[in-house]
């Protein structure tokens, strides 16, 4: 008896698609299906990689290839973890119970939990926080007669931190590294950290990561019982893991190889807190077979934007590569821009925004992008007086940061003795051995005395009330603040402040700090002493300050959001500003300095990060002067700025006095034909060099002459011992060259290091 069709089902070409598998393109959907063996998903900005992870996860739960407690997902943050897991919920149309989805570290501790005795642990186990760590690592100090302020716990605990960021027990550390922390006893401090943490049944955050490995790899029944379990990998940012992090996960993706990292090299901008771009490059190394899948269609940005941040990205050599496309117009060209300075630099900026404001473009979808958070103040100050909506991402504004909040109550107390508040706020900042116990003594004898506490201090000091050592802390307050006041008469306001931030040991006590925001809160205590100049005396500037906390009341409606370019990585905008593309901001130097080429490498990929959060419209801009320590300087375009390939760019001039001028001076590196200048209808002459070009179209603007210097030798042109002229410093000798930097000891302001189109030769100064 024949069975009618429709009791057998129905045929192949009758069953519908998946819908987690409509609308993916063809990588996306082999991304989704390529399920046996290691799988690398390079995913560029943009590209819907989210869209296929969570698809791929539909996947394997639907096809029965896997059960929920056979996949392990892991995040980088517990939002991204909720995030996917909510995605997959709407793909299956039900929520998953069972399975291992979660950041790094939660899930290292279910596994810790579940093995703890093999680390010599009990399972209710304590994880401590970075202060209780601190803590801890103060009292191993004290017990080992180790100076804390030769080396301060923080600064030990911090190596510690990156031997365990790297999978190193005390046994596994280098004697290289070792000898390099508290002279020589760093293993020795790591070593009694670790046995105390035992003790007290507790770990730090490393531990989790680190006790796991080490139990993988001295008990190979645990890991087989792993590798029967997890028959498939998740990874999402496979380009930020650490050397920790990488470890742990290949040793649990030996058993079935079915893993799949999604990353993207070219955003790989953490590598200050240990990330390992390395461990996406040498994928196809680690887990041989691996496929690589490249999601290139880029479903954000227009082909402009995307052209531009390609063609930057390009000149990267640590890198397996991909180029992003879109269809659709080209959208409009990216306009770079140059300014005078960098309150010239925020008008335009607002001026820009407020433009497109009338337009009727949303504030809420506008961003300005900065390399550090110190550059935020001139834009805060800005849109606070031309009254523009605004926000600041992944932080406090600028004066609300606890290092400004600080300098300003130190300020405060100079100008107003009687300010309790904040001579309350800093009286033991640094730490001066001024417990609670004699901070409420002082409150005690000012409210019966009805003074204000700096008054009460200076009395209370001259009797025999205080115990010595609180005594004498009190007295070197006192007579600093005394001391303060009288500078106050005859020093400039910002040169008083810079006094005041070093001889209280404020600024000392960030120096000495090891905490990755450190060098952060510095450059911010710098630019807020640069930022005193723009006011006649200190009163002036502590009244703007005032005034302006006062407006800082969080309004509804739209904002215009700003961050740094670290915070926008995830993000996006349809227009948004780049700002501060200049040499030593961004590239920022200290990176420079610190890691050479991986560190330029990594800043260009944080250009690109910022050059993929635009949809539709794109500024860079730059500043031709900054202030920086309460002094100008002249500043060069970013060496991106020439990166960005000119078929994208839209290069504009300032209009005013200074603007033709620092405008050509952002066309003077090299990208530019040398035959026409591309920031205006003037014509140079054919074979002229960067240096000429400068010299005659910028330098008249900076030192305020007429002059136009017909000649000047090519970049790199000026030999040792040759005698030459800045501007600002005057005349000096150059005593090294370093292709356009040259170090030059100038008669009266020391060594400096200059780039060679701010100088000419000397006897071409006139």
């Amino acid at each position: 008896m024949s069975t009618s069709p429709s009791a057998q089902g129905p045929r192949p070409d009758e069953v519908s698609e998946p819908p987690y598998l409509s609308g993916l393109n063809a990588a996306q959907r082999e991304a989704v299906e390529t399920l046996d063996g290691p799988v690398l998903m390079l995913a560029g900005a943009g590209t819907g990689k989210t869209r296929a992870l969570t698809a791929r996860l539909a996947h394997l739960l639907l096809t029965g290839r896997a059960m929920p407690g056979q996949i392990l997902a892991v995040t980088f943050t517990n939002k991204a973890a909720r995030e996917m897991k909510e995605r997959v919920a709407g793909l299956l149309g039900r929520s998953v119970e069972g399975w291992w989805l979660g950041t790094f570290h939660s899930l290292a501790a279910r596994f810790l939990r579940r093995y703890a005795e093999m680390a010599g642990l009990q399972p209710n186990f304590t994880i401590l926080d970075p202060d209780d760590q601190l803590r801890l690592m103060k009292q191993i100090l004290v017990a080992e007669g180790i100076d804390d302020k030769a080396w301060p716990a923080r600064a030990v605990l911090s190596a510690v931190e990156r031997w365990k960021d790297k999978g190193l027990t005390p046994e596994r550390v280098s004697a290289g590294e070792a000898g390099a922390v508290a002279n020589g006893r760093g293993v020795e401090l790591y070593a009694a950290y670790q046995a105390r943490l035992q003790q007290l049944n507790a770990c730090d955050f490393g531990d989790l990561l680190l006790h796991c490995i080490e139990i993988f790899r001295s008990r190979p029944e645990v890991l087989a019982e792993l590798h029967r379990q997890f028959r498939y990998l998740l990874v999402d940012e496979y380009q930020d893991t650490n050397v920790a992090q990488y470890l742990w996960l290949r040793l649990i993706a030996q058993g079935h190889k079915n893993i799949c990292c999604v990353g993207d090299d070219d955003q790989s901008i953490y590598g200050w807190r240990g990330a390992e771009v390395g461990n996406i490059l040498r994928f196809e190394q680690d887990f041989p077979g691996a496929k690589v899948i490249r999601l290139e269609r880029n479903y954000r940005s227009t082909p402009t934007i995307l052209g531009a941040a390609s063609g930057l990205i390009a000149k990267n050599e640590g890198r397996l590569g991909k180029t992003l496309w879109t269809e659709g117009d080209a959208g409009e060209h990216i306009r770079v821009r140059g300014l005078w300075d960098g309150e010239a630099e925020a008008r335009f900026v607002g001026d820009e925004i407020e433009a497109l404001q009338r337009a009727g473009e949303s504030l809420g979808e506008m961003a300005i992008l900065l390399r550090t958070t110190a550059m935020m103040r001139e834009f805060e100050d800005r849109f606070n007086a031309i009254g523009l909506p605004h926000r600041i991402v992944g932080g406090p504004r600028f004066y609300e940061r606890l290092e400004v909040r600080d300098a300003l109550a130190y300020l405060r107390v100079v100008a107003q003795p009687a300010d309790d508040l904040a001579f309350e706020r800093i009286v033991n900042k640094p730490k001066r051995g001024l417990g609670e116990a004699t901070l409420k003594q002082l409150r005690q004898a000012a409210r019966a005395q009805g003074l204000p506490l700096l008054e009460t201090a200076r009395r209370l000091i001259a009797t025999d009330e205080l115990k010595p050592k609180a005594r004498k802390a009190l007295t070197d307050v006192v007579e600093s603040f005394l001391r303060w006041r009288q500078a106050a008469e005859e020093l400039p306001h910002t040169e008083l402040a810079e006094t005041v931030l070093e001889e209280s040991g404020y600024i000392e006590m960030w120096r000495q700090d090891t905490a990755i925001e450190a060098p952060g809160r510095l450059e911010n205590l710098v630019a807020l002493v640069d930022g005193m100049a723009d006011f006649e005396n200190l009163q002036g500037f502590l009244e703007h300050v005032g005034l302006v906390m006062e407006n800082l009341q969080e309004t509804g409606g739209e904002q215009v959001s700003i961050m740094t370019l670290h915070a926008a990585k995830g993000l996006e905008f349809d227009t948004v500003f780049l700002a501060g593309w200049e040499e030593g901001l961004f590239p920022n130097q200290r990176a420079l300095d610190e890691t050479g080429l991986r560190g330029l490498e990594e800043e260009r990929r944080l250009a690109y990060v910022g050059l993929t959060r635009a949809r539709r419209r794109l500024f860079v801009t730059f500043a031709a002067n900054r202030r920086l320590h309460g002094s100008w300087a002249a500043a060069i375009p970013s060496r991106f700025v020439d990166e960005l390939p000119p078929e994208h760019v839209e290069v504009e001039s300032e209009q005013g006095l200074y603007g033709q001028a620092a405008a050509a001076w952002g066309g003077s590196f090299g990208r530019f034909g040398a035959e026409e200048d591309p920031f205006g209808p003037r014509r140079v002459s054919p074979g002229m060099s960067r240096a000429q070009r400068y010299a005659n179209e910028f330098r008249p603007f900076i030192d305020g002459t007429a002059t136009v210097v017909e000649s000047l030798p090519a970049e790199g042109g000026f030999a040792i011992g040759e005698r030459v002229f800045h501007t600002k410093f005057g005349y000096g000798s150059v005593v090294r060259t370093e292709g356009e930097k040259l170090t030059v000891a100038f008669d009266h302001s020391g060594e400096k290091r200059v780039m060679a189109a701010f100088l000419v030769p000397a006897d071409q100064a006139g």
